[in-house]
């Protein structure tokens, strides 16, 4: 996934820079200092969610957060801190990406006007 966004980046003309990194949100998440200098951040954590960086996107200025998750439980558990945070949470959608499972993927944006 992270080079497919890459190339697609590389090959579309009038994009901002793209920084793509797999990382264990659990160990090592992402500090609101850390997200300073990005305009807008794609989450896909594991089942298990993404607690951990939902708070440091609460306390940091991204415009723009879009969740992709594999779990409903820990989505809104993640959306609620981030909606605390003061991101608005757009529609969300389900995906039926694996036709042999019983499990959907969601997917939504979190958007807010930059902090001071």
């Amino acid at each position: 996934m992270l080079a497919a966004l890459a190339a697609a980046a590389r090959t579309t003309s009038g994009l901002k820079p793209l920084t793509t990194e797999k990382r264990d949100l659990f160990k090592h998440p992402l500090a609101s200092i850390d997200l300073a200098k990005f305009d807008a951040v794609v989450l896909d954590p594991p089942r298990v969610g993404a607690a951990a960086q939902a708070k440091a996107l609460a306390q940091s200025k991204v415009s723009r957060v879009v969740y992709v998750s594999c779990n409903a439980v820990t989505f809104a558990r993640d959306a609620r801190v981030l909606v605390d945070g003061g991101y608005r949470m757009g529609p969300v959608t389900p995906v039926d990406q694996f036709l042999w499972s019983s499990h959907i993927e969601l997917m939504t944006v979190f958007e807010r006007k930059g902090r001071a």
